[in-house]
């Protein structure tokens, strides 16, 4: 049976809504180009002093990186959770070939952002480009509508996992891919989430919550999504968001304690891809 899309059923939580609400977090200098990402930095050389560009494509290539983990992309329907202003949406379907992109983002504001910096597309080519408000723990969309998902910095933000992996394998058709990229706690150890609230702002405030990429990967697995996988690509995203951090905010910066994090092995960065089996309904 397929699911009429409805309206927007969960309430976005306050952190998330002021975070994404009046101010446009897109065009703090820290993220640069419209993006919102901490980058990945590989191609980049951190030794050089860094430049606005260098910036830019750090979070393009962000982008590029989790998109290059799909199998296929041309001509595809692809759904991205969490686009922010919808600048990387743009770049996916630009540079990878899919029929059709849908940007689906909580915050109404961040729809209307998104919409506004694709004003000339989404009229010349509507059938090619969307964006829609709704949440990841409940989607508005129909069963088995997209061949692939996928998400860039956003799942930090979820407050329900369970929720968020059953609704990736129902609107994923079978056969279909999707890729998370955030940042996790390493493990469930107890006191990470203490210890990460009492070095960054993000997670006192309740705007990130630090799951355990374990629990992000067992709620795919729940849902009935099959070789899941989480790889991390910590060495090419920390260095070099604390160079940039260093760079335009300050030595005494709150952002650059997510490098000592790591560090310290409390929170990494990873990419998580999952495949709904052929053969297999979602749960």
């Amino acid at each position: 049976m397929i699911r009429e899309p409805q309206p927007i059923q969960r309430p976005i939580p306050p952190a998330v809504q002021k975070a994404y609400g009046a101010a446009d977090l897109g065009a703090n200098p820290i993220f640069a180009g419209g993006f919102i990402n901490f980058g990945h930095w590989q191609a980049i050389d951190l030794d050089s002093g860094l430049s606005h560009e260098d910036r830019v494509r750090s979070q393009q290539d962000m982008y590029r990186h989790v998109l290059d983990a799909l199998p296929s992309t041309g001509q595809l329907r692809a759904l991205e959770v969490g686009p922010g202003t919808g600048v990387g949406t743009a770049l996916a379907l630009e540079e990878y070939g899919f029929a059709h992109v849908t940007g689906m983002d909580i915050h109404p504001r961040q729809v209307e952002r998104a919409r506004e910096a694709n004003s000339r597309v989404l009229a010349d080519r509507p059938e090619h480009l969307g964006f829609v408000q709704g949440a990841a723990e409940d989607m508005p969309f129909g069963d088995e509508e997209f061949d692939c998902l996928y998400s860039v910095e956003a799942a930090q933000h979820f407050s329900d996992l369970t929720a968020f992996g059953q609704e990736t394998a129902r609107v994923l058709r079978p056969g279909g891919h999707a890729v998370i990229a955030s940042f996790f706690t390493t493990d469930d150890t107890p006191g990470h989430a203490e210890h990460l609230a009492a070095h960054l702002d993000c997670y006192a405030n309740g705007l990130d919550l630090a799951h355990p990429v374990t629990h992000v990967t067992e709620a795919l697995n729940r849902a009935g999504l099959a070789q899941t996988r989480a790889v991390s690509i910590g060495p090419d995203v920390w260095q070099g968001w604390d160079r940039w951090v260093a760079h335009v905010s300050g030595p005494d910066a709150w952002p650059r304690n997510f490098l000592r994090a790591y560090e310290e092995g409390v929170l990494d960065y990873y990419v998580i891809t999952a495949t709904r089996p052929a053969a297999a309904r979602a749960h």
